[in-house]
């Protein structure tokens, strides 16, 4: 096997998970990322993937998405077990399954969902009716929902975790990392930053928003059509919860989720506007998200607001992920509201379209 020296634009998520894989790989490895470091920032000017709620939900953005996204899912969800098992600090990961929640009068709005869940592929499970009882007896928090589905094979991880996990070993592997660095723009076997031409033997862009072209008409396809979604959360500190599986609250005007973190931590949200408005969180949004979340967890009415988030995800015009590979030169972006869905097999595919296949994940 040829060691190749790589470079790639963006620390986020993807530039982690390549940055970490291709080093176990033995490559030699360098990432250049404005940040000032790898901790994690809730500025809404940092990488999206720190503010993502980690839900593995293949099934559940059926609703949102198309079955290749949900067999993308599929193979995440497995690709991220043998991930946190093969890092020495492994972040938290879980897979209990998933729950859909809906009040009496939104039961419309709920079998809506459900039709559309149907159109998963045919290896994948169906959501699962549970009774009010059955629903009380697995997860006894949550009351005031009058109908419930189980999604029996969905999972959860922690972002912040992970990404520190992932950074912390591909260091310890050889990884450089190149931070107040903005790559300002990428060509086959170069990334040039304002002070600098760094020359590899292959580049990856993976800077989401950040790729965006900056020359009017400069790239024509749709991985250069690159827009921010604002997205916003809400983290509460809500000790002795109880919350063990994420739940989805099927609303008619929102879909919110209840995500339970370790430290007592329940992370709320789905808020989705188009506007790449970098502002803190609005007063009507986490008004909503706070009040449909109680509604169905009453104990969170004592819990207490940790942390208020607003990031903008990078989603191309069809809302679906993509991966450019040209010589010297792979790109991948749009991973919309999915990043943690699909990125480990979109990194899977994309070294795999570039000869790199063997830098499989449980290599040693």
């Amino acid at each position: 096997m040829s060691i190749l020296d790589i470079g790639i634009a963006g620390a986020g998520l993807l530039g982690r998970l390549l940055a970490w894989r291709l080093a176990r790989a033995g490559h030699r490895v360098h990432v250049h990322d404005p940040a000032i470091d790898a901790q994690p920032r809730f500025d809404g000017r940092h990488a999206s993937s720190f503010s993502a709620a980690g839900m593995l939900s293949p099934l559940a953005e059926l609703e949102n998405a198309g079955p290749g996204l949900a067999l993308l899912g599929m193979r995440s969800v497995s690709l991220w077990r043998e991930i946190v098992e093969a890092l020495p600090e492994a972040p938290f990961f879980a897979q209990r399954g998933s729950l859909l929640l809906a009040h009496r009068n939104d039961l419309a709005t709920a079998q809506r969902v459900l039709a559309r869940l149907e159109q998963a592929p045919p290896d994948m499970p169906r959501a699962q009716p549970i009774a009010m009882h059955e629903l009380a007896a697995c997860e006894p928090s949550l009351h005031g929902a009058a109908h419930a589905w189980l999604l029996p094979s969905e999972a959860q991880i922690d972002p912040p975790q992970t990404l520190i996990a992932l950074h912390d070993h591909a260091s310890e592997l050889g990884v450089q990392w190149h931070w107040r660095q903005r790559v300002e723009q990428v060509t086959p076997g170069a990334l040039r930053t304002s002070t600098a031409t760094h020359e590899y033997d292959l580049v990856f862009d993976v800077r989401g928003v950040g790729a965006r072209q900056r020359a009017p008409g400069h790239g024509s396809g749709p991985i250069d059509q690159v827009r921010g979604v604002r997205g916003e959360t809400v983290w509460l500190h809500a000790p002795e919860h109880g919350l063990t599986r994420p739940a989805r609250l099927l609303h008619p005007r929102h879909r919110v989720y209840l995500v339970p973190r370790p430290g007592d931590i329940v992370v709320i949200g789905a808020t989705q506007i188009e506007s790449e408005d970098r502002s803190p969180v609005s007063l009507r949004s986490a008004v909503e998200l706070m009040s449909a979340a109680h509604s169905v967890m009453p104990g969170l009415a004592e819990a207490r607001i940790v942390r208020m988030d607003a990031n903008l995800r990078p989603a191309l015009p069809d809302n679906e992920p993509h991966i450019d590979v040209a010589p010297g030169r792979v790109r991948i972006n749009g991973l919309f509201r999915h990043g943690w869905l699909v990125a480990p097999a979109l990194v899977e595919q994309a070294l795999a379209q570039c000869g790199l296949a063997n830098a499989h994940v449980a290599h040693a």
